[in-house]
């Protein structure tokens, strides 16, 4: 058997590491193996392991001291914006207060995001959104993934907006939309998003009103949150 790149078997520990931390495995302000041991543990080079470490710190998820070992840091260090943070928690416990917390920062994001989209979007870029509306449409129909087509109208939308801090965020949304959007469908009991609406949203975009875009895409982000809290009580 070929053996893996070290890059792949890095990305393979870090992965490992990352997602048994978020679960609990290793306590917070306990020590995580010694790197010694954790070459042994996941059978990989002594380098790769110290460059999955170097990773992991990064992502706020430990520290790596001389003479103090390698330690767990509370949640509230973790780098909430890193994607792959954001996936392992989302995997691993999703709870309703963390979709709500993102929910509200769609809330403050998006609407603006639309705005910003019925002022800025070119051809092309309506072109994208009007794209996924029309896949949203297939997934009714079966025709297409009713998740996939929901994320791509929504990140179309952030990339419209033309604003270089919106546009790094499509792919933060995007992972945490593959678990919000589930969730909120499933206590709808619908397999996918109101077309109808989402359309509203792209009329509102090329007719170039912003505060109709806003306003549009408001109402469904609260309608999601008020799903949220409905469960919270």
């Amino acid at each position: 058997m070929k053996s893996q790149p070290r890059q792949n078997l890095t990305q393979q520990l870090t992965h490992d590491l990352g997602f048994a931390i978020v679960r609990g495995v290793y306590p917070v302000s306990e020590g995580l193996p010694s790197e010694a041991d954790l070459c042994i543990k996941y059978d990989v080079s002594r380098s790769a392991t110290r460059e999955a470490v170097k990773m992991l710190s990064a992502k706020g998820l430990i520290s790596s001291r001389p003479k103090q070992g390698i330690r767990v840091l509370p949640e509230s260090s973790w780098n909430m914006f890193d994607t792959d943070v954001l996936r392992w928690i989302l995997s691993s416990k999703p709870s309703l207060s963390l979709l709500k917390e993102f929910t509200q920062v769609r809330v403050a994001l998006e609407p603006q995001a639309a705005a910003l989209a019925a002022l800025n979007a070119n051809a092309e870029q309506l072109a994208d959104i009007d794209n996924a509306l029309a896949r949203m449409a297939e997934a009714d129909e079966g025709l297409d993934d009713p998740l996939e087509a929901d994320i791509a109208f929504h990140t179309s939308i952030l990339v419209a907006s033309n604003n270089r801090f919106f546009v790094q965020l499509t792919e933060f949304i995007s992972t945490a939309l593959r678990v919000s959007i589930r969730y909120t469908n499933h206590i709808k009991g619908v397999p996918g998003a109101d077309v109808a609406k989402h359309a509203d949203i792209l009329e509102t975009i090329k007719s170039r009103d912003p505060e109709r875009a806003k306003k549009a895409v408001e109402t469904i982000l609260e309608e999601a949150l008020q799903l949220i809290e409905s469960k919270l009580v």
